[in-house]
């Protein structure tokens, strides 16, 4: 147990420095990023053991997991991010227990989450995912569609619009994601300008492709295999 925390300490004070020399690069601050180390799959012994390393964000995509672990680690004081696909149907399992919700892609599922934080007197902090590359396979709207779910969205006065979220196609070359980054930048400034509001957050860079997600405005990357090592399957 002690090597395994050392290995995990290790690998996530190797990416932290990472992301500090891509944000150096563009003029940020490190401090203004934060590192989600996507712990599905992974026992909650590896969370407890990074936790007690200072690691406090961790990504979960599969809510019945996630479950389970914050039951395990309830003493913890860490801040749970849901990044998965979400269907409304379970929302009720995830508003007003997560810091942030980073996939949510639908009027219905925004409904939902602000239904369940209502009834639980909370505010829930959400993203919209883009799916920028209009890839079928992954989840999230449409740039053309994006305006329109902002300003629904920020009639639903129990959860809180706090940025954009999305996950670029698989390239060899991770300089080949700028243009996706890039692009999710420009269109959080746009939103920015019609809801009158500030959007903080860019959830956008995984372990392959993180540096320039950094150097193109993230300010959540979220980075499991880096720091865990190969999932194991999902049974």
């Amino acid at each position: 147990m002690n090597n395994r925390k050392a290995e995990l300490a290790e690998h996530a004070a190797q990416a932290k420095e990472a992301l500090a020399e891509a944000a150096n690069r563009s003029g940020r601050a490190a401090r203004d990023i934060t590192l989600v180390a996507v712990s599905k799959l992974h026992p909650g012994s590896d969370i407890r053991a990074l936790a007690e390393s200072g690691q406090m964000d961790f990504g979960e995509n599969y809510v019945q997991e996630a479950m389970g672990k914050q039951e395990e680690l309830a003493d913890l004081d860490v801040n749970w991010h849901f990044i998965g696909g979400l269907q409304s149907n379970k929302a009720k399992f995830v508003s007003g227990k997560y810091a942030l919700v980073h996939s949510v892609d639908s009027r219905k599922l925004a409904q939902a989450l602000h239904k369940k934080a209502s009834g639980l007197g909370v505010v829930q902090d959400i993203l919209l995912q883009v799916n920028i590359a209009g890839e079928m396979q992954k989840s999230g709207i449409t740039m053309e569609i994006l305006p329109k779910l902002a300003d629904e969205v920020m009639e639903m006065d129990s959860i809180r619009l706090v940025g954009l979220m999305t996950m670029p196609p698989f390239f060899d070359e991770p300089e080949r994601a700028r243009p996706v980054f890039s692009r999710l930048r420009q269109l959080k400034d746009a939103l920015e300008k019609q809801l009158g509001t500030k959007l903080p957050h860019l959830s956008m860079g995984m372990t392959g492709d993180f540096v320039p997600a950094v150097e193109e405005g993230a300010t959540l990357v979220r980075i499991g295999t880096r720091i865990f090592g190969v999932r194991p399957p999902r049974i």
